[in-house]
């Protein structure tokens, strides 16, 4: 998975969520564009966009970015951070059996996931299905367990431990089946899980997912409008072009417009979710 791209209203407050709170590093800022990540990985993508109003909350769109960090205590400091500085974006926490999790809400609405990956050796498959959970999970025994000096230290100051990507997507969509038919038959991703009411997840590589799909939003639910604030795009990098152009062949046969980009090729999902492709 690459960067998530975010139209904003505010980029000056969106800056400092996501540097102060979530502690990823302003790689670059140039006028209306800032990118923040860890060390060379954009991780999100702010592009300045004042005059755009909200879509509606019963629309299709992003769910959650989920940032994988690369230790129980990275994610225990990005945690900390957030919490102390943004107390009230915390929206809930989980173990998902494969994975830790901690999910807030950034000021303009986007959700944030924060999370963990246990070792793959722990994780259980059956019939290509991956098991996972949602089983309470408390923050603050969390970090009295896993955030230490040097990680309370680098929250106090605005700083991260470690290394992080992108590590999955959730979006919010009007229909399953015409999900899975996109990203599945059409980007090539396997399912991993279909058990969830109202929920789809695919991956690539045995990952337990890099999207996620939802109608919990509302079966239906529209696209949002053209140029809403919140989700421009996200990025999928596939190993060569031609990878890229395999996938590009099988989207043009089912007849969806294919729009070249910077850095790659734009193609949406059925609800108006829009993927940047490339290697």
């Amino acid at each position: 998975m690459g960067a998530v791209t975010l139209r904003v209203a505010d980029l000056d407050a969106m800056i400092r969520y996501y540097r102060d709170g979530v502690t990823l590093q302003l790689l670059s800022h140039d006028g209306p564009v800032a990118v923040l990540g860890r060390g060379a990985t954009p991780i999100v993508i702010l592009e300045h966009a004042p005059e755009l109003k909200h879509a509606s909350p019963r629309s299709a769109g992003l769910f959650h970015t989920a940032i994988l960090f690369d230790s129980r205590e990275a994610l225990a400091t990005a945690i900390y951070s957030v919490a102390s500085k943004y107390p009230g974006t915390f929206t809930g926490s989980a173990d998902h059996l494969v994975s830790e999790a901690f999910y807030f809400t950034d000021p303009e609405g986007n959700g944030v996931e924060l999370y963990f990956d246990r070792d793959r050796s722990t994780w259980s498959w059956t019939h290509g299905r991956i098991e996972m959970a949602t089983i309470f999970l408390d923050p603050n025994t969390y970090l009295r367990e896993h955030l230490g000096q040097a990680g309370a230290d680098a929250a106090a100051s605005g700083l991260g431990l470690g290394d992080a990507v992108v590590g999955h997507v959730h979006l919010s969509v009007g229909d399953i089946d015409s999900a899975r038919e996109f990203y599945v038959h059409r980007l090539g991703f396997e399912t991993t899980a279909d058990g969830w009411p109202g929920a789809l997840f695919v991956s690539a590589g045995g990952y337990h997912h890099h999207i996620g799909l939802n109608t919990w939003a509302g079966v239906g639910a529209p696209p949002p409008p053209p140029g809403a604030i919140g989700l421009r795009h996200f990025a999928v990098r596939l190993p060569t072009a031609e990878a890229v152009a395999d996938v590009l062949q099988r989207v043009g046969a089912a007849g969806i417009p294919v729009e070249a980009i910077e850095g790659g090729h734009l193609v949406r999902d059925p609800s108006g979710n829009a993927v940047k492709l490339g290697s």
